[in-house]
């Protein structure tokens, strides 16, 4: 058994980003929550403190700009945090095909310097926040579980496997606590709109071409933000030390079975015209699915369902959409 998270002091590195504002959002919501939380993030290009906006105030929350690649930065915190929950990384495959070389920096270096540092803080306990494209891809049947071998397919998977190995290399070597986690598509509210789902709401609400890669037959499992946020509690909160979790949505789909489903929601037949097929990326992985049951074990199980969770993120969507058009007009 962990320390409980709900009188530990969290440092949750990437928490303006779409995933690490939401865990901070959830836990400051938390009833009985009475830790406290910094938040460290570099704000580039994904972070938006815009997304943490609602608990700026909160006596229980703080925020440091920074890099997590800086050896002395962590050294600089008045005191070390009980639990580091690590999600600052780069993490979209496009950019990755690029650009590698800042996925190594952040995604392997980053991590490398905050296991230093709990290595310096053994007192510490580091949970990894990775991803299901560590696996490599699937075909038409079988899933993932938590013993299935990395075989990643893109620098973003490779870089994120990397820092996996490293993980479990501090803590056979130097003893040091730690939990990962592996994680399905997220998405949600706050997501940047170069991920699936929020580039197709904002193309369409602009009534722009809706890119699909190749025929759009590749299927991914989906997994609404506030549902992992909810599993991170659960294994901060049940899970045990050195022990790997696999989080996955349970709904799987083909992107343009999802993109049809997205377009429904939005209620307009004309929006499937704006579809267009384009030249399918490098190394596309076809299929990702995860076997579930350990993190279930541990009393989670998602409580969105895809069709929910969408109409929520066009929602959202929606309302930035009009807040940004609001300020244009002043």
């Amino acid at each position: 058994m962990l320390s409980h998270p709900l009188n530990s002091h969290i440092l949750v590195t990437g928490g303006a980003g779409f995933m690490g504002s939401s865990f901070i959002r959830y836990l400051l919501e938390k009833d009985g929550f009475t830790g406290r939380i910094t938040n460290l993030d570099l704000l580039t290009y994904a972070g938006n403190l815009d997304n943490v906006a609602s608990v700026e105030k909160d006596g229980r929350y703080q925020f440091i700009q920074g890099d997590i690649r800086k050896a002395d930065l962590l050294e600089s915190l008045e005191d070390p945090p009980d639990i580091i929950v690590h999600f600052a990384a780069e993490t979209h495959v496009d950019r990755s095909i690029k650009s590698p070389q800042v996925f190594l920096e952040t995604n392997v270096l980053g991590t490398y310097h905050l296991l230093e540092y709990v290595r310096k803080h053994p007192a510490t306990h580091f949970h990894h926040i990775s991803t299901d494209e560590v696996y490599g891809a699937l075909g038409l049947e079988g899933v993932f579980s938590e013993s299935s071998p990395y075989r990643p397919n893109s620098p973003y998977s490779a870089s994120k496997a990397s820092s996996d190995h490293l993980v479990r290399s501090y803590a056979e070597t130097y003893g040091i606590s730690t939990t990962l986690s592996h994680a399905s598509n997220n998405y949600g509210p706050c997501q940047y709109a170069e991920k699936f789902i929020p580039l197709m709401i904002e193309h369409a609400m602009q009534r722009k071409p809706l890119p699909v890669y190749g025929r759009g037959e590749n299927r991914r499992e989906w997994l609404f933000v506030a549902d992992h946020s909810a599993a991170i509690y659960a294994i901060l909160s049940h899970g045990k030390k050195g022990e790997v979790y696999n989080v996955g949505g349970g709904t799987e789909l083909r992107n343009i079975d999802l993109l049809h489903k997205i377009l429904e929601l939005m209620g307009d037949a004309s929006l499937k015209s704006l579809i267009t097929y384009v030249e399918d990326r490098p190394g596309h992985d076809f299929r990702y699915a995860m076997q579930g049951d350990k993190i279930r074990a541990l009393g989670w199980q998602p409580q969105w369902s895809l069709e929910e969770g969408l109409k929520e993120t066009i929602r959202w969507m929606h309302e930035k959409s009009m807040c940004y058009s609001s300020k244009a007009s002043l």
